[in-house]
């Protein structure tokens, strides 16, 4: 399972960092930082979501009031948008 958050879309209202702590805040720019992350395109940054933590990276998903983060399977299936 992966995870990529567009930091570009980030409005920070940080709900993802009260639900898993690989994001944090960046209260400087105003915007969350996904931990252990690569940037792939400008803004969008990607890792993989280690076992056991599943749940809290879709909850960060679903919480994030922009849709800034998704979650897909394995496969590459959206599981979160």
């Amino acid at each position: 399972m992966r995870i990529e958050y567009d930091r570009d879309t980030c409005i920070g209202m940080f709900q993802c960092v009260t639900e898993w702590d690989a994001f944090e805040k960046d209260e400087d720019a105003g915007k969350a930082v996904l931990a252990d992350s690569e940037e792939r395109e400008p803004d969008v940054f990607v890792r993989e979501v280690p076992e056991g933590a599943e749940l809290d990276a879709k909850f960060a998903a679903r919480t994030c009031p922009v849709d800034a983060i998704a979650v897909y399977d394995d496969d590459g299936d959206q599981l979160v948008p």
